[in-house]
């Protein structure tokens, strides 16, 4: 009984706001309409299904509604992120009858992780509206459904904070933009449609690409999804002036977002020079390039350095950023180079983007950690406080740094011993964990960028599909609900 009366609210509310999503549907059904495409009535009967379903649930259980406490925002989060990739599921198992619901469940799910792993083919010949959709998803992932749902829960009658806080990436969650955190949701979304706004028109008027491609290329970029309409991603284009574009966005997309809004609303670019974790991506990123580029130059994968520049820089913005796109199949370059890029993956997007991983700003602090423990070491008297951007880090912060830093590389551990478990090989599972965990879509070997997800197994498919939501909710916000404590009175 105890059990159900901690649930029951929080799955009322799953079911507003499941009602609330699946209007998004709306605009598939647009487009399908528009190109007269086969997935119009796959959405439309998705569209009333889901309707029709969700106000049933939230019937069944709005005796139960109440004010929410902080205990059920880990609850909701992570109820929400298990159910809407289930509902936003439902029309591509209807456009296409013979996708199961483990594959449809992993594809949406990629999509609201804004992984960008696939395991569907055949991207090029798909109807606009079922791309469209899975970029719509994507874009909706990467600032996270909770912080759109927050900016409406005031309609809902649902407090929001404890939600952003759960959901919201980095160590650091207590601060707010705006003093009302509606307001800070809000802010975040205005910068993030901006941003992908100029990017669709940038794509479209400058690298001449279809309207379709270049919406759907500007949204995968911003939310560093990496999805694409095409099999073969970027590469499709060969195109230079389209790389440099999205090179661009990417990294604006890895950057804290609450610098973004900082620097606009204080009309000052001296914002992005003052902030560490900032300028230790870029060094991070640019010096990576510069050196891959001569290894690619001195392995004799290229024939120039131009070319070996060229390819090496997309790339490998585009997985340690997190996002996924490519523009060649880097599985076939020296395997020092592609472990070198998932390695970045790891530890290279800003808190605060639509990036996974460590986050830049936990290696800082980590890092300065143990430069500050051998300090000690040698000055055991002495007072030596860890400063990041100038502020003294409190001993919380630190010690959930540390403790996050654990999990996830005891997480990654775990997940692939079972990969390998299953029959996978050692470097398809290793790296497809690494690629789920961070958010970065492509691994090596069977999950490669010339390859997709869709040889897995159903365990291995939904071993990933767990992943993601791992790595999506920063893994305390899932492994939290597995613990006692967390459901004792």
């Amino acid at each position: 009984m105890q059990l159900t009366q901690k649930l029951l609210p929080t799955v009322n509310v799953v079911a507003r706001v499941s009602m609330l999503f699946s209007l998004s549907i709306i605009v598939p059904i647009i487009v399908a309409w528009w190109n007269n495409d086969a997935g119009l009535w796959p959405f439309i009967d998705a569209l009333i299904g889901l309707q029709i379903f969700s106000a049933a649930l939230w019937l069944l259980t709005r005796n139960y509604r109440r004010e929410l406490l902080p205990r059920d925002g880990f609850i909701l989060v992570v109820g929400l992120w298990t159910a809407l990739p289930a509902v936003a599921a439902v029309p591509l198992m209807l456009f296409d009858r013979s996708m199961s619901f483990t594959n449809a469940y992993f594809e949406t799910m990629s999509a609201l992780s804004t992984t960008g792993a696939t395991v569907m083919t055949g991207l090029d010949h798909l109807p606009a509206s079922i791309n469209l959709w899975r970029h719509l998803l994507n874009w909706i992932g990467g600032m996270g459904i909770i912080v759109l749902a927050v900016a409406i829960f005031p309609l809902l009658g649902v407090g929001g904070m404890q939600l952003f806080k759960a959901e919201t990436p980095g160590p650091i969650k207590d601060s707010k933009l705006t003093p009302r955190i509606h307001e800070t949701a809000r802010n975040l979304w205005l910068i993030y449609a901006g941003l992908t706004v100029i990017c669709a028109l940038l794509l479209r008027w400058v690298g001449g690409m279809s309207w379709l491609d270049a919406v759907c290329h500007a949204f995968a970029a911003m939310c560093l999804g990496g999805f694409s309409t095409h099999d073969a991603s970027v590469g499709f284009f060969n195109s230079p002036l389209i790389e440099v574009i999205l090179m661009v966005f990417m990294l604006l997309a890895a950057t804290n977002f609450a610098t973004h809004y900082f620097a606009l609303s204080g009309r000052k670019l001296s914002v992005y020079w003052h902030d560490s974790e900032f300028k230790a991506m870029l060094l991070l990123i640019f010096s990576s390039i510069i050196g891959l580029s001569f290894f690619l130059l001195w392995q004799k994968t290229y024939p120039d350095f131009l070319t070996s520049l060229r390819h090496v820089s997309f790339n490998l913005i585009s997985i340690a950023t997190d996002c996924g796109f490519a523009s060649v199949d880097f599985g076939q370059w020296p395997i020092f180079a592609p472990l070198v890029m998932l390695l970045l993956s790891c530890i290279t997007a800003c808190a605060g983007s639509t990036g996974g991983g460590i986050k830049m700003i936990r290696t800082i602090i980590q890092t300065r950690e143990v430069g500050r423990q051998m300090s000690l070491l040698l000055h055991p008297q002495g007072i030596h406080p860890l400063r990041v951007n100038g502020q003294i880090i409190p001993t919380n912060i630190l010690a959930s740094v540390m403790g996050f830093i654990f999990l996830y590389f005891t997480s990654i551990v775990v997940l692939t011993f079972t990969l390998l478990l299953s029959g996978m090989d050692f470097i398809s599972s290793f790296s497809a964990i690494i690629a789920c965990i961070n958010n970065a879509g492509p691994g090596l070997g069977q999950v490669g960028p010339a390859s997709n997800y869709g040889g897995l197994t159903d365990f291995q498919t939904w071993v990933c599909s767990f992943t993601m939501l791992l790595g999506r909710l920063e893994i305390f916000s899932v492994l939290i609900l597995f613990t006692t404590a967390f459901w004792r009175n």
